[in-house]
Parts: structure tokens; C-alpha cells; sequence
């Protein structure tokens, strides 16, 4: 039987240009802080990444409450992207995550093609930060509040803003709620994307039948948990056959096994986001379950393990 302690698998994952993962497990923007908060829970040493709460060019204050609910298998919210905002994050949130070993990516979002640029300029260069996760499910002010990601040439716009202002790998995070997610992964890439994350969340909502109220105070909200991993799931199956760019794969991941499904899919690496909010360890269990079935199924690589799903 193999030693573990003589022969660890290697976990080695890279992203895309200049971004090498030691591991595949990363913590997904908006579920984690900005890394701190969790720190007491988890060794963020353990870590692959740490994507950030999502930032933009001004402190924001969120959606009216009530902002999250419990559902089936799931999760609705409404946070409405609160955040300290760029500068505040660089001066006060990047120096503690600056202490570990572990990738650091900033995950930005706006509402004109110029807020994108401008908040890329300022993070270019910032010590300690190795990506940026562009969110383009937000609204796009210069035409009427239509998503910037269920636009192909929009999404384009904002992949070559982004990355003609920062000296940084760029992941562009898709949304899916469009009707051919590949179609916008292709934009991205075509648009120069190092790398594309996916799925955000589903717009979803649910009702209070006594009160004949929404449960959330925003009426509608972005779904998350188990429920949407078979949809994220395929979704990933679908952008791994379209694009030659690496796949982070997100949505509903609890478990190693969970993960493990990404990867076979062709998946690179892996994002943990709701299962945070269940279980603060939830993503060095998953780290854990993955190595676990590396051992048990003698794979010395990760990489010998992605993209081996047979069809």
C-alpha cells in the first residue's frame, strides 16, 4: 500500500497565464469575507485560492433586508454585492491575506465598461494579489440594466477593458442566466480571458403564502446550494468542450465527491461557496475528500484526473 506520508499527490494546478494553484479548491467570492473572517475555522494556508468579496470602485451598502432564506437543497439571497470597496480592501482586507500561502483574487464588478477598467487599474499591481474574477451578472447602465454577462459583445467589451488595465490574470465569471452559457464563455476567451468561472447563481424567488409576501425584500434572488449542481454541472460539460481557456467549476459543491465531478467534467479547479455558510470547514473537507480519492484510486496527479470523464 502506498505511503501517504513518503508519496502525497501532487495537487498542482495551473489557471491560465502566470496563475499556478497549489491545490484545485478555492473559496468562492461572496461566501467566504475577504478571508479573515474565516480564519479561525479553516488553515487558508490549505488553500488554492481565496476569491474575494466582490469589489467595486465605492463602499456599497447591499439590498434592503430580509437578504438571504433557506430553501430546498439551497440557498436564495439578495446581498446586493455589499463590500468596503476597492481602496478600503487594499488598504485594510489584502494586508492580513498577504501572511498566507495561499493565491489571492479579487473578484470586481460595475455598471459602465469604464467602472470595470478603472477598478482594474487601481488593483494592478497590488502585492499579494495573483488574479482578478471579473462578476458580469450586473446590471450594464448604458443599456437599461440588462446583465453585461447575457451579452456576447458586451461581455467581450468588458474582458478587453479589464485586461488592457491590469497586469494581472483575468478569469471572467459567467452567469446562467442566458440561454448558451458556451456561447458567452467563447466571448470571453475570444475577447483574450485567461480563464472563465461558472455558474453564479439562478434568479429564483420564493413566497410567504401566509403574509402574501416575498421572502426577500428585493422580491427576486440569486439561487445557490445542491439544488443548481446538476444545472452547473452540465453547464461546465458544455464550456470545457467549447473553449481552450481553463474551466473553474462552481456550483452546489459539498463534498469531495462533488468536486471530483468537475474535474472528471474537464473542470480545473474548483470553487466552494454556499456549503461555507453550512459548514465554515466546508472547503478543506472538500480538499480533503479529493485527496482521499487520489489515494484510494492511485493517482499521483491531479492533472492525470481532469478532463476523464468517458461519454
Amino acid at each position: 500500500m502506498t505511503d501517504r506520508a513518503d508519496r502525497p499527490p501532487r495537487m498542482e494546478v495551473t489557471i491560465g497565464r502566470g496563475l499556478t494553484l497549489k491545490n484545485p479548491v478555492m473559496a468562492a467570492s461572496g461566501t467566504f469575507g475577504y478571508g479573515e473572517e474565516f480564519a479561525r475555522y479553516v488553515d487558508l494556508n490549505s488553500l488554492g485560492a481565496i476569491v474575494v468579496k466582490g469589489l467595486s470602485l465605492e463602499p456599497a451598502s447591499g439590498n434592503p433586508p430580509p437578504r438571504i432564506m433557506e430553501t430546498p437543497c439551497g440557498m436564495l439571497n439578495s446581498i446586493g454585492l455589499q463590500n468596503v470597496g476597492v481602496k478600503a480592501f487594499l488598504a485594510e482586507k489584502l494586508p492580513f491575506l498577504r501572511d498566507y500561502d495561499t493565491a489571492v483574487i479579487a473578484n470586481i464588478f460595475g455598471e459602465t465598461v469604464d467602472e470595470y477598467a478603472r477598478l482594474s487599474e487601481i488593483l494592478s499591481g497590488a502585492p499579494g494579489l495573483k488574479a482578478v474574477e471579473v462578476n458580469v451578472s450586473c446590471p450594464n447602465v448604458e443599456k437599461g440594466g440588462i446583465a453585461f454577462g447575457s451579452d456576447p459583445d458586451r461581455v467581450a467589451e468588458v474582458t478587453r477593458a479589464v485586461k488592457g488595465s491590469v497586469d494581472l490574470p483575468v478569469i471572467v465569471k459567467l452567469s446562467p442566466n442566458v440561454t448558451d452559457i458556451a456561447l458567452i464563455a467563447e466571448a470571453a476567451e475570444g475577447a483574450g480571458a485567461d480563464a472563465v468561472s461558472l455558474i453564479n447563481t439562478l434568479k429564483g424567488m420564493s413566497i410567504d403564502v401566509e403574509r402574501k409576501v416575498p421572502h426577500i425584500g428585493k422580491v427576486i434572488g440569486g439561487l445557490s446550494g445542491p439544488a443548481i449542481r446538476p444545472i452547473a454541472l452540465r453547464m461546465v460539460w458544455e464550456v470545457v468542450n467549447r473553449v481552450s481557456i481553463p474551466v473553474i467549476g462552481i456550483g452546489g459543491i459539498v463534498d469531495g465527491n462533488d468536486a471530483l465531478q468537475f474535474l472528471i467534467a474537464g473542470a480545473r479547479a474548483v470553487q466552494v461557496g454556499t456549503a461555507n455558510f453550512m459548514d465554515p470547514m466546508a472547503t478543506t473537507k472538500v480538499l480533503e475528500g479529493i485527496t482521499n480519492y487520489m489515494y484510494r484510486h492511485s493517482v499521483r496527479d491531479i492533472n492525470d484526473l481532469i478532463g476523464t470523464l468517458r461519454v
